[in-house]
């Protein structure tokens, strides 16, 4: 299987979605412990909720599940959140902080999964990034993301269904960061937060770099605002996605609508 599935679109907007992909090598599934193979800590269903919302949008997709390696990690294995629980490049644990792995994999094997599966995903992004903004004169990042809404291990209580991550205000321009967070502000029965648990992962950090013409943004969804229910088999349910679809289709129509505002003067 191809490690990353691309649909090229028009617009200035990007979707990357590092966590959807359920693809483990049978190798690297023997070594999981059975419990591990439920794949509990998939964005369950994150392509299916964005499909569509903005025809014009370039897609770009990891096929590969993050416990092979972690396509929204940085590849140093340098932690986005010094001093609170998170998952590795390789995560070890789950998200309850249980191990994973009946082998653990060594150094050697983690830097063959990161040349086939981490590299291959960002050089697509990366290209799909350069191909656009050469297009439009900026790019707009997006990246697509959900969890489940109580995990003690990662975070206290639970979690706002909106979870909007720009680093600070580090990753985008002020006007994108305001725009978002006011749709989702203004959602009825929706609950958000700007910058709390997540405030970007390394994706978002890495590419968002609004002074060369690239804008990035992290939104983590709580599952519950799109799945029958947050334990297995974590099926999605069209009903209560619906009206999410609808705020979510005003983001990325917001930023697109933003985005010429954005081009910098030759």
């Amino acid at each position: 299987m191809m490690p990353v599935e691309i649909h090229q679109g028009d617009s200035p907007v990007i979707l990357s979605l590092p966590h959807t992909g359920t693809y483990l090598p049978d190798d690297i599934l023997a070594k999981l412990r059975p419990q591990a193979q439920v794949l509990s800590d998939t964005d369950w269903h994150i392509h299916q909720l964005y499909e569509g919302l903005l025809p014009g949008a370039t897609t770009v997709r990891a096929t590969f599940h993050r416990y092979v390696i972690d396509a929204n990690r940085d590849p140093s294995g340098h932690s986005l959140y010094p001093g609170q629980n998170t998952t590795g490049l390789v995560p070890l644990t789950d998200f309850d902080g249980e191990p994973l792995w009946l082998t653990e994999p060594d150094a050697a094997e983690i830097d063959a999964r990161r040349v086939a599966y981490h590299a291959a995903y960002h050089d697509a992004l990366r290209a799909q990034i350069n191909r656009v903004k050469a297009q439009h004169g900026v790019a707009i990042l997006y990246d697509c993301h959900s969890i489940r809404s109580n995990i003690p291990f990662l975070f206290e209580g639970t979690l706002p269904d909106f979870n909007i991550g720009t680093n600070e205000g580090r990753t985008c321009d002020p006007s994108l960061e305001q725009a978002v967070h006011q749709i989702c502000t203004a959602a009825p029965g929706y609950s958000n937060v700007l910058n709390g648990r997540f405030k970007g992962g390394w994706t978002t950090r890495h590419y968002g770099q609004p002074d060369s013409g690239v804008h990035a943004i992290q939104m983590e969804l709580a599952q519950s605002t799109h799945l029958a229910s947050e334990n297995p088999p974590y099926a999605y349910d069209p009903d209560k996605a619906a009206p999410l679809r609808a705020h979510l289709a005003d983001i990325l129509k917001t930023l697109e609508t933003l985005a010429p505002s954005l081009r910098r003067p030759a």
